[in-house]
């Protein structure tokens, strides 16, 4: 981004890293949180170009009973296949970017401004998304700490979980790209401690170019 307007921070981190956790903790400072995933939900809503393009290329069995786009399936499918994570991709992420830059110049338009704006997105290293960003945030935790995470919280198969990361970007590929890293090995209070902290580093500072 340029160097009008918010500063535009990039938070990612894997499956039950805790980066939802910390977009909500930076909500509750007053902080605006772009979220991906909600912007590809609106890609591939019912009647969107996005969900057509995905169920001609997956097939009757990624819709749902109501004609919506089963995630789950979906899901399933692409974490297990590689060429065809990429054909999601290729389908729904031009439109994940025009979304996401759409609700960033609405924010830049409000007054006040706000002095930072956050994208949490699970995939800002993988598709490049960081070039859009002015500083990127990654959000990490020990692997058994994530499946432990995730089986509790969503209910997944631990084995599951586990192919999920094996699928996912590993640590020291977001490392390389991070700005700041968060490390998320202890309670909700240490994090939300650690999020403190770091927002008026935020604030203060952008990507060094």
């Amino acid at each position: 981004m340029t160097s009008a307007g918010p500063r535009v921070v990039g938070l990612t981190g894997g499956i039950g890293s805790g980066k939802s956790t910390v977009a909500e903790l930076l909500r509750g400072h007053g902080v605006p949180v772009v979220d991906a995933d909600v912007v590809a939900r609106d890609c591939t809503a019912p009647g969107s170009p996005g969900l057509d393009a995905v169920l001609a290329r997956f097939g009757p069995r990624v819709r749902a009973a109501d004609g919506s786009l089963d995630r789950a399936a979906l899901a399933a499918i692409v974490f297990a296949d590689p060429v065809a994570r990429r054909d999601l991709e290729g389908l729904t992420h031009p439109c994940i970017r025009a979304g996401i830059a759409s609700r960033l110049r609405a924010l830049a338009a409000t007054r006040p401004t706000p002095e930072v704006v956050v994208v949490e997105h699970p995939l800002l290293v993988e598709t490049g998304a960081v070039r859009d960003v002015d500083v990127v945030v990654v959000v990490e935790a020990p692997a058994d700490v994530r499946v432990a995470r995730t089986a509790a919280g969503r209910g997944m198969d631990p084995a599951d979980v586990r192919a999920r990361i094996a699928s996912q970007t590993d640590d020291a590929t977001r490392r390389a790209a991070a700005d700041h890293v968060l490390v998320n090995d202890g309670d909700r209070a240490a994090l939300s401690d650690a999020v403190a902290a770091l927002l008026p580093v935020l604030v203060a500072s952008g990507r060094s170019s």
